[in-house]
């Protein structure tokens, strides 16, 4: 790749993975300009940090800084289509075109990558480590699938560390251009069967990611996988769970609104981390992100100081109204898209509001994910009381006959179920007297939340 560039342009700049190498660049003094279908609240907040974003293809109107292919570097993320527009012109024009996994991949290649993959509990995972170097004083360069609270952004910048913190997209086989020096698999429950054909070769897809690991480094394995890595022989290996393997947690303790356990490692246990976003699924994600660290050189008091003070990723099981009840009203956003993370999200909504009814707003995130998983999501979200289901959100995707939400209302076994669109639902939310709403997906959902919580409130007086 030529590094003679000084201005990039993003095609699908919108994304949250395109943003952390947005802001990296930004931070390495480049220009930036991206084109998105859509302004958002990512968009706006890129937009105010030195991006130009522009939501129309119409290759006459990519500004003119942008037009010397001598100095500009065009990257588009995997979710954009090959004919499109922007990228048949600049593929035309000979400008060197590059995917935004690849670039992360160069950008990364000559540091200790801490890598984490998985289906679902990457975002967690790797924010909490990229926090605990933090809190270390140690540092990384963090490239993150989620706004970290703490820092109100996806991307963390350090001149100093030898260390990237890396979310590892399984999708469209992005992993694939990293060199992990530590990896963490989280699970490999089947996902991206578009992509794969078949969980036999999405399987294959995490072993060869499994190679890719530096001489010398080290994979972090969730105990129990199907998978069967294919490690350099220097590569060391070790498991970890919330309660086995070589990282677990012991003496968990629950009360009072609080998480609190120990921590045990082969290098020795720390007693009572106090976990800051203390829902049951981030003991195993706290396990995780310690055990790396705990090989990265990170010790103790760092570790207990960082998850006490976490503060979770956005749209990782995010409080936006949190009122005592009974009497009061509770809303919760999690970006749970998978049946395996559904489940999780209510239990842990279950767990902490034992015995108060829970309904569940879910909007379906691909065509083919709701074609292949219809049964599993219909078994995870009968855990609610009450269930509405709005209108697939396809993403980069085509409508499939046959395929839409109500597949999955039709096997639902909530008591209460209904399907709902998306500009219908402020004026159906009085139907439902809920006590906790749990708003679900990976779509565009969110752009409701500030409405959903005004509706409520007006329902509470």
């Amino acid at each position: 790749m030529n590094n003679q560039f000084d201005t990039l342009y993003f095609v699908g700049g919108g994304g949250i993975g395109m943003a952390a190498l947005e802001r990296y660049f930004l931070a390495k003094g480049k220009r930036i300009a991206a084109y998105d279908r859509v302004s958002t609240e990512l968009t706006r907040m890129l937009e105010d940090e030195g991006v130009e974003f522009f939501y129309d293809d119409n290759p006459d109107h990519v500004p003119a800084y942008c037009l010397d292919k001598e100095r500009t570097l065009v990257v588009y993320t995997a979710a954009m289509p090959q004919d499109h527009k922007l990228l048949v012109f600049f593929r035309e024009k000979r400008f060197e075109v590059v995917k935004r996994a690849k670039l992360l991949g160069i950008v990364t290649e000559h540091s200790k990558g801490l890598c984490f993959a998985g289906t679902h509990g990457k975002t967690t995972t790797s924010s909490m480590t990229a926090h605990i170097l933090q809190v270390a004083g140690v540092g990384s360069n963090a490239f993150l699938g989620g706004e970290l609270r703490n820092y109100n952004s996806n991307f963390l910048l350090s001149d100093t560390s030898p260390f990237s913190v890396i979310e590892a997209d399984e999708f469209d086989r992005s992993f694939h251009t990293l060199s992990p020096y530590i990896a963490l698999i989280t699970s490999t429950d089947a996902d991206h069967l578009d992509i794969y054909g078949n969980y036999e070769n999405y399987l294959e897809g995490f072993a060869h990611f499994t190679e890719l690991i530096k001489p010398g480094g080290m994979l972090v394995m969730h105990t129990g996988l199907d998978l069967k890595p294919r490690v350099e022989k220097s590569v060391k290996i070790y498991t970890y769970s919330r309660e086995e393997g070589d990282f677990h947690a012991a003496n968990i303790r629950k009360g009072n609104g609080e998480i609190i356990f120990d921590f045990v490692s082969p290098q020795g246990t720390i007693h009572d981390i106090n976990l800051g976003v203390p829902v049951d699924i981030n003991i195993e994600n706290a396990v995780a992100a310690m055990a790396v660290c705990t090989l990265a050189g990170i010790r103790g008091d760092a570790m207990r100081e960082a998850m006490r003070t976490f503060m979770g990723a956005k749209r990782r099981f995010e409080f936006w109204l949190k009122e005592p009840l009974p009497g009061g009203k509770v809303v919760i956003d999690d970006y749970a898209h998978h049946p395996q993370e559904i489940k999780a999200s209510i239990k842990s909504v279950r767990e902490l509001y034992e015995g108060h009814k829970v309904t569940v707003i879910f909007q379906p995130h691909l065509y083919t994910r709701t074609r292949d998983f219809a049964d599993e999501f219909a078994d995870a979200l009968s855990e609610a009381d009450e269930l509405i289901l709005l209108p697939i959100y396809p993403a980069r995707e085509l409508p499939i006959e046959g395929v839409s939400s109500e597949l999955l209302l039709e096997r639902a076994k909530c008591a209460t179920k209904t399907l709902c669109n998306k500009e219908y639902l402020l004026n159906s939310l009085h139907l439902f007297n809920f006590e906790v709403l749990l708003v679900l997906g990976a779509g565009d959902v969110i752009d409701l939340l500030p409405q959903i919580c005004e509706e409520v409130k007006k329902q509470a007086r």
